[in-house]
């Protein structure tokens, strides 16, 4: 275990370092912050002097450098825009962002397990090719339509829910949530299904083919000539190898659903991180760009890590120690 998480360190620290380069290399191509900065009006000499003060006229090298020497001590610049700190301004809607994807990841995991296996089980019946079918239909359709779709109907049609914002919410600590107010759970619900739209009908179909090919192993024929409970087969033997290679795919689409946070919060106006940094696109505010992208890698870097420590936890003969 010591061994596999110094080798996941240094993997950490190589994998963050490439984002950082990456990042921080394009923000040449993102236009000119100056212009949102100091408009039209500005004079070229005073563009010019701005532009030697915050050190945008140095070789790549030498900002990058000062770039890391910042980063390390958890500095990622200040922005533009807001004049703060990057970091502080994403800390303060990572709380909305987190929420949504739980959300989703509650949605996703409550329904895609029962229908997954029962598809497995009951193949041939009219409700699983039914579901099968809809989950075709659910990996085709965008999830920006399918979250202006949820407005029309809920919010529009019928008025059950908010289209936009997220409601009320209530300070523990430092983190503001909306999980213990009714009006932020209210705003939390089209959201968090439009999110969970896009990965849902991916992980019915996981399960699924998953489950069909443990079904066909030599040790569930076994347990079928000891005489074991189909219930006990299918939910003691077959689910729990069935559920191995769930695990990898689910940690990494934890983090993409990060990404689709972009589309899903800003068709509900939610303020989280996805809306916020197309707000910093639009305004060309580079340190909040480069910072949003170094959090978010940071997310996948983590949750890859925990996916593989659960890996082990759920099957024991995985030697994380050899793993790279």
């Amino acid at each position: 275990m010591f061994a596999f998480l110094v080798r996941r360190l240094i993997q950490a620290v190589l994998v963050m370092f490439v984002i950082s380069l990456i990042s921080f290399s394009i923000q040449d191509n993102l236009g000119d912050p100056l212009r949102e900065m100091l408009g039209v009006a500005v004079s070229e000499a005073e563009r010019e002097r701005l532009r030697e003060e915050l050190g945008l006229n140095d070789p790549f090298l030498e900002q990058y450098w000062r770039f890391l020497q910042k980063a390390v001590q958890g500095d990622l610049g200040n922005s533009y825009f807001f004049k703060r700190p990057a970091l502080e301004v994403i800390m303060e809607k990572l709380p909305a962002t987190v929420e949504l994807v739980l959300g989703a990841t509650l949605i996703i995991v409550t329904l895609s397990v029962p229908i997954g296996v029962y598809c497995a089980i009951r193949p041939k019946t009219w409700l699983a090719r039914t579901l099968m079918g809809l989950s075709i239909i659910g990996i085709s359709v965008p999830v920006f339509l399918t979250a202006i779709l949820l407005i029309y109907v809920f919010s529009i049609h019928l008025g059950w829910f908010p289209s936009y914002g997220r409601g009320d919410t209530a300070m523990i600590g430092f983190w503001e949530t909306g999980l213990l107010t009714r009006d932020g759970l209210i705003h939390l619900v089209l959201p968090s299904i439009a999110l969970s739209s896009i990965m849902l009908p991916l992980f019915i179909r996981l399960i699924r083919s998953e489950m069909m090919e443990c079904l066909e192993q030599d040790y569930i024929r076994f347990a079928r000539a000891k005489g074991l409970s189909n219930r006990r087969i299918w939910f003691i033997h077959a689910l729990k190898n069935t559920l191995l290679p769930v695990i990898t795919v689910g940690g990494v689409q934890i983090g993409t659903m990060i990404a689709f946070t972009i589309l899903t919060e800003t068709v509900f106006q939610w303020p989280g991180m996805g809306f916020l940094f197309l707000e910093a696109v639009n305004r060309t505010d580079t340190p909040l760009i480069i910072a949003y992208m170094i959090i978010v890698g940071l997310i996948f870097v983590v949750t890859n890590t925990l996916v593989d420590l659960i890996y082990g936890l759920v099957d024991p003969t995985v030697k994380l120690a050899r793993r790279i």
